[in-house]
């Protein structure tokens, strides 16, 4: 693991966007930059990259969407605070998407909509956008973004599929079992 500790938050930021630009996404001082950026965004208040992953994958896990709202819930952090950090360039929820990219994990914020469409699991026009941008950012290329956004959205619960089967089933002790 390369050491940051030397670099500004400014110099980190255009390091990425050269990468970027250059189509090195998937080189590994580019992932290691997005791994720095989230623990220097994860020192600053509010929300709290490593508790919303989480609660990403426990919803990839059960197959289910999650709230914006939930996402804030996991941090502690009111909505009406939480609303303003969440999205756009460089929010909330394009530094989760570029956590996954960088942790080769599944884009788990396909599964991150709004109260309206958890029941469907459909974004928003403006949401859809911005997942859109963020993914291409990180080097997904792809033509239609709705089709790309469903894909995802199955690849996470296909992802969580596999950690729910994938864990150790422990049988009851003796105690717990009287």
């Amino acid at each position: 693991m390369t050491d940051f500790s030397n670099k500004t938050d400014v110099e980190i930021d255009q390091w990425i966007v050269n990468f970027e630009k250059r189509g090195l996404t998937e080189a590994t001082l580019y992932l290691e930059l997005l791994e720095e950026r989230g623990r220097r965004a994860g020192r600053r208040p509010g929300l709290d990259l490593e508790k919303s992953l989480a609660a990403l994958k426990q919803a990839a896990i059960a197959s289910t969407c999650i709230t914006y709202g939930d996402l804030a819930k996991a941090s502690g952090i009111e909505w009406s605070k939480a609303r303003h950090q969440m999205n756009g360039k460089h929010g909330h929820l394009d530094r989760l998407l570029e956590i996954c990219h960088a942790r080769k994990l599944p884009l788990l914020t396909a599964i991150c909509v709004n109260q309206s469409g958890l029941q469907n699991g459909e974004l928003e026009e403006n949401a859809l956008t911005g997942f859109a941008e963020g993914a291409r950012r990180i080097g997904r290329s792809f033509n239609d973004d709705l089709q790309f956004h469903h894909v995802c959205r199955q690849e996470c619960w296909s992802w969580g599929r596999l950690q729910s089967t994938s864990s150790p089933v422990t049988k009851p002790t003796r105690a717990e079992t009287k």
